[in-house]
């Protein structure tokens, strides 16, 4: 039997747990340098203990920013064998977590596949279980339904869980009175608003929060504390329904941290560019540096089928100010459910916008990879560039499709190029351009 409940209360008990040190070695720091910021809340590490096939990681504003993958099915889009080759897509891509957002079907048959042969983190949101593990309409479910259902999460290896802990009876009024535009976008935090509105009961994951919190050390799951108020839209940020929450959720990670769990909390959402950094100071401040976990941000609204890269450029302003988590966003967002293709291309935008951020603030070997760029470059090396390229696959196919006359130029700028000339100038050769 281990010592420790979870690895909040190993860190502040000084006992370096398995998970921790792989994590550290990932970070290219001392274990006891993360134990510290694992022990003072700043840093998580999201390990079940029922999640044996799990590859840890450390989850911080100081470590390289993770990213998440949303994954699941619905009740238009079925099939949970293209659900595992995304899982498996999204994993061979470099995601270091994977949620399981499905709303349809077979849900926990699917979840313990995910823990059983998944090595990236696995998350769930449970109220989204909740109706299809009971299999009755959202307002016949009762408090002890829902907390039964994160429990059976926690139970089948799920690292961490997103409740909507922060919105309560009061918001009601907020959101009917504040004129805002797209009133409650999660998904989650408009089920939770619904079954208050339908019951006339306090929110039950606020209400019974400490009975969620033994649960969460019983299995060592990481309490992701959801943003129901997030802003939809860019004229809904940083009102104060998503302030007055974010307030809330400082409260409840200080409770969390008093019973040794980890805790993520979220944010947002859509967001002018120029707002993004105060709001994650603000984050900082009120929640004590819990990791900060965005959706995005994105920085507009008027982009459909490129939501990629308005999440992407949010995300980079985002993470370089503090956030510590990226959830992806895909071509598909706001639209449908992303295919295999959208997963891919949601991934790499992500890890674009998070590798970014990692330089701007100066993580540890963050620009290790573009140093050995930029020198397999000047040599006009290409293997050595596919090495270091986070897409290699489709670098190369670009090249290949359009093959160049001469091997040490491209097709745009054949012998005119500028790395051609320059190490031919430098080694006293002859130039020749025509």
């Amino acid at each position: 039997m281990r010592e420790y409940a979870t690895q909040m209360e190993a860190a502040r008990k000084g006992i370096l747990t398995q998970e921790l040190k792989k994590a550290a070695d990932k970070e290219h720091m001392a274990p006891e340098e993360l134990m510290s910021f694992a022990a003072q809340g700043r840093a998580v590490i999201c390990a079940n203990k029922n999640h044996t096939c799990l590859e840890p990681e450390a989850i911080g504003s100081m470590l390289r920013t993770k990213i998440n993958v949303n994954l699941g099915v619905s009740k238009d889009c079925r099939d949970y064998d293209i659900e595992m080759r995304k899982v498996m897509e999204a994993v061979r891509l470099g995601a270091h977590a994977v949620m399981d957002l499905s709303s349809h079907g077979d849900t926990a048959s699917f979840r313990r596949k995910l823990t059983a042969e998944c090595p990236a983190m696995i998350g769930t949101v449970p109220v989204y279980d909740s109706v299809i593990h009971y299999q009755r309409d959202l307002d016949t479910l009762t408090a002890k339904d829902f907390i039964d259902v994160v429990r059976l999460h926690a139970e089948d290896g799920v690292d961490f869980v997103t409740l909507h802990c922060g919105i309560t009876r009061k918001t009601i009024d907020q959101i009917r009175s504040c004129g805002r535009k797209m009133n409650i976008v999660s998904r989650g935090g408009s089920l939770v608003f619904a079954w208050m509105c339908m019951t006339g009961n306090e929110n039950p994951f606020y209400e019974y929060y400490d009975e969620i919190l033994d649960i969460c050390r019983q299995y060592d799951v990481t309490i992701s504390l959801g943003d129901a108020c997030r802003p939809g839209c860019l004229a809904d940020a940083s009102d104060i329904c998503q302030m007055e929450e974010l307030v809330r959720l400082g409260e409840l990670t200080q409770r969390a941290w008093e019973k040794d769990v980890q805790v993520i909390v979220e944010g947002p959402g859509h967001m002018p560019f120029d707002q993004i950094a105060a709001n994650m100071k603000i984050q900082q401040t009120i929640c004590k540096g819990a990791p900060f976990y965005v959706l995005g941000p994105l920085v507009t609204d008027i982009a459909p089928g490129y939501d990629h890269i308005t999440a992407a450029i949010g995300g980079t302003a985002a993470a370089a100010a503090g956030a510590a988590f990226l959830c992806y966003v895909t071509p598909a967002e706001h639209l449908a459910l992303p295919n295999v293709e959208d997963v891919k291309q949601g991934i790499i935008a992500s890890k674009i916008a998070a590798h970014a951020a990692d330089i701007a603030k100066g993580v540890r070997g963050a620009l290790e990879m573009d140093n050995k760029m930029a020198d397999a470059r000047r040599k006009l090396d290409w293997e050595a560039q596919w090495e270091c390229a986070l897409d290699a696959e489709t670098a190369k196919k670009i090249r290949n499709e359009r093959k160049p006359e001469h091997e040490d130029t491209c097709s745009m700028c054949g012998k005119f190029c500028a790395v051609r000339s320059m190490n031919k100038a430098l080694a006293g050769e002859y130039i020749d351009i025509l």
